[in-house]
């Protein structure tokens, strides 16, 4: 039996690895330490005809324009910002990705990161574990979730799970997607300007893909436009957010706390002025990071990957044009 021609592009689950070797031969990167450098993965590709990009390399024009045989690009992730999805579409390529295997996760994180930011959790744990916690005067005061608005930016599947979650709590909810979500979609929430948005919620959850329109969608102005008082989360892409304004915006008392599973630059240096200051909290990009969502999400690549091989229809595919049928 003649095996399909496949690109691994960095670490994957052994499980993916042996169900893909099973159907195809395969050229795997496995440098833990760095990316495939990108003209190995040129040359890898020339004759492939799947590429399984776990490591996320770039994908973009130029480089799909010397892959004449390539039939489908798939990826273990809900984000495709490093592809240039126009050209897989010009090129007749499907993008499979897997939103939907981390969708509860990452809503379970996004949630946390509220809760953990509202009632100054790890301020707390600090005083404790270094002994300075002597009398309840002392102890750091949060704020109450129930009767505050929430803001979520970006109402998908996981903004659809945060407000599930945060309506637990009776909490509000407003949300600013570019267009309002049909009429009853979303159970209690209502759809209101990015302006309105800003100015109303008490917290406030990014959870947008990154695209040219939202790449420092926070900046400085929108930061001025919150409350004084305002909880900002961001757990979608780190260059929605202007960190630069963000650090001013914590340093002023702009804004109360920040957040955030996700930064610019990212992995975020460790001597950078972020992590000086007292009211912000962040996590080392962990929305997905579970075994079981983890293998969730390598499997589901898989389908979509020996899908695209197959001629047939991906599971989940972003360029629905292209989607063979």
């Amino acid at each position: 039996m003649v095996k399909f021609r496949v690109v691994v592009t960095g670490k994957i689950l052994p499980l993916a690895l042996e169900t893909i070797k099973q159907h195809c031969e395969v050229k795997a990167w496995d440098d833990p330490n760095k990316p495939i450098p990108t003209e190995t993965l040129q040359e890898w590709l020339r004759d492939a005809e799947g590429l399984y990009n776990s490591g996320f390399a770039h994908i973009n024009d130029a480089l799909l324009a010397q892959t004449p045989q390539l039939r489908v690009i798939s990826q273990p992730s809900a984000g495709y910002d490093n592809v240039d999805l126009a050209a897989c579409t010009d090129h007749g390529i499907p993008l499979g990705n897997t939103a939907s295997a981390l969708t509860e996760t990452t809503a379970d994180l996004a949630f946390t990161l509220l809760l953990t930011a509202a009632r100054r959790i790890t301020q707390g744990w600090d005083m404790v574990r270094s002994g300075r916690w002597q009398k309840s005067s002392d102890i750091p005061f949060g704020i109450d979730l129930y009767g505050k608005t929430l803001g979520i930016v970006g109402m998908g599947a996981i903004g659809s799970g945060v407000a599930r979650r945060a309506q637990a709590c009776g909490m509000n909810i407003i949300y600013h997607n570019r267009k309002p979500r049909p009429v009853g979609e979303f159970q209690g929430t209502q759809w209101v300007p990015f302006e309105q948005l800003l100015s109303q919620s008490d917290c406030i959850v990014v959870l947008t893909p990154l695209t040219a329109e939202t790449r420092h969608l926070f900046n400085t102005n929108a930061f001025a436009k919150m409350k004084p008082s305002a909880h900002f989360i961001n757990a979608a892409r780190g260059a929605v957010v202007d960190t630069e304004a963000l650090y001013h915006a914590l340093v002023n008392n702009v804004i109360a706390f920040a957040a955030l599973d996700v930064t610019d630059p990212e992995p975020i240096p460790g001597d950078h002025p972020l992590l000086s200051l007292p009211n912000i909290l962040i996590t080392p990009h962990i929305g997905s990071a579970t075994p079981e969502t983890r293998t969730r999400m390598a499997m589901m690549a898989v389908d979509n990957l020996l899908a695209g091989l197959r001629g047939e229809r991906l599971p989940s595919c972003v360029n629905n044009e292209v989607n063979f049928r």
